[in-house]
């Protein structure tokens, strides 16, 4: 058994590692091969780079391309580039595009995630007969019986337990995250300390395909009917103005809403049936009750033995947030989560995470995404009214 919980030694195992042009999947590849392993890179051209290649913080196109090359040759170990830009423009791109025009606040890094990078890439890994596939992930997973589990990582700040929910259990078991023990310090040390030209390089911040996070110019930009105007209505039911379509707007965002008012107010609500922006006060927000769906459950017992009076863990409903208290249910193919402290500004479309505690060794039991939350009794009726009226545009 070697460091990956592989058979055989290092030089007898193939590892594909999946080589972004970042500091952290270099790093990957360069302690693998000081490990004795035989390592092949690969890097995925998932979008226009010729528009990306002097921006930085971005990843996957141009400059990154240049700079996996540059590492690879560093190593000593083969290249190669794989154009999946259809592939990646039909699997994450267009379904982030119809998410936000139905109201939603997609999560497009965990689609990628589900269809590109661990499905089509973990494929062509296998063709190449590889042991494992290698990521920069921080995450840890580790030996559970016959398979393999997920734990949070050793540096906490920089956890991406969050976009990695949604990995299959087959897919755990061939995957390897050599940076779920290290913190970023360390990373950029280890990238310093072998040469590396991306030890310094800053880290990706936005979105990769949208750039400065202007999220409505590219949905626009793909579906230019999708800028629908609309109210901005009160969630009491008072048209407060007009609106150039849903897309600007996220639950629980605050400046930038386009109305004047003697109170602070924020987005609860996105009625895409309608075309309306609900508003209203913070209390408004927030929620206890989440429904989930495309759940992906990765505990040891299944879903459906989950108790009738629920399973007490933990659940994060933002990647910035730690877990919170939580109680899940799964009844009649329904499941959903009951938040013991609240939660504000939740939005349909995003994630439910769950763990089994709240610590640095949590393990992480998968989770699904946001069908619809509950509010408040009060919110809930003033909304369930507000959908029953009309449309009335202001003036």
């Amino acid at each position: 058994m070697n460091s990956l919980d592989l058979p055989g030694r290092p030089q007898d195992t193939r590892v594909v590692v999946a080589m972004s042009g970042g500091v952290d999947s270099s790093v990957v590849a360069g302690l693998l091969k000081r490990e004795g392993y035989d390592v092949v890179g690969v890097t995925l051209q998932l979008y226009d780079h010729g528009a990306a290649v002097h921006r930085a913080g971005s990843c996957c196109a141009g400059q990154d391309i240049d700079d996996a090359r540059r590492v690879s040759e560093t190593l000593g170990i083969p290249h190669y580039v794989l154009d999946y830009e259809e592939r990646f423009k039909k699997a994450v791109i267009d379904p982030f595009a119809e998410s936000y025009v139905a109201g939603e606040t997609p999560i497009p890094c965990v689609s990628c995630n589900q269809t590109v990078k661990f499905a089509d890439l973990l494929q062509t890994a296998q063709d190449l007969g590889a042991d494992a596939l290698a990521t920069g992930h921080y995450i840890r997973s580790r030996a559970n019986g016959a398979h393999r589990a997920l734990y949070r990582p050793v540096d906490a700040d920089r956890d991406q337990s969050y976009f990695l929910f949604a990995t299959t259990q087959e897919q755990i078991d061939y995957l390897r995250f050599p940076l779920g023990g290290m913190s970023k310090p360390q990373v950029r040390e280890a990238a310093e300390a072998m040469g590396l030209s991306v030890a310094a390089k800053q880290d990706s911040q936005d979105i990769c395909f949208v750039p400065q996070g202007k999220y409505s110019d590219i949905i626009a930009k793909l579906k230019p009917t999708a800028a629908t105007p609309g109210d901005i209505v009160h969630i009491d039911g008072r048209v407060l103005g007009r609106h150039e379509g849903i897309l600007r707007y996220t639950i629980g965002q605050r400046r930038g809403i386009g109305v004047a008012s003697g109170e602070p107010l924020y987005v609860v609500h996105l009625d895409a049936d309608h075309a309306r922006v609900v508003v209203g006060p913070r209390e408004a927000l927030e929620t206890h009750k989440i429904f989930l769906r495309g759940v992906n459950w990765l505990g040891d017992a299944e879903l459906r033995a989950t108790p009738s009076e629920g399973m007490e863990l933990y659940a994060k409903v933002r990647s910035t947030r730690p877990p919170r208290p939580a109680t899940l249910h799964h009844r009649d193919g329904a499941t959903w989560v009951e938040l013991t402290e609240g939660e504000s500004g939740i939005a349909p479309g995003q994630a439910c995470v769950l763990y089994s505690d709240e610590g640095d060794e949590a393990r992480v039991f998968g989770g699904g995404f946001i069908e619809r939350s509950e509010r408040g009794a009060e919110a809930e009726a003033m909304l369930s009214r507000l959908q029953a009226m009309p449309v009335a545009h202001s003036a």
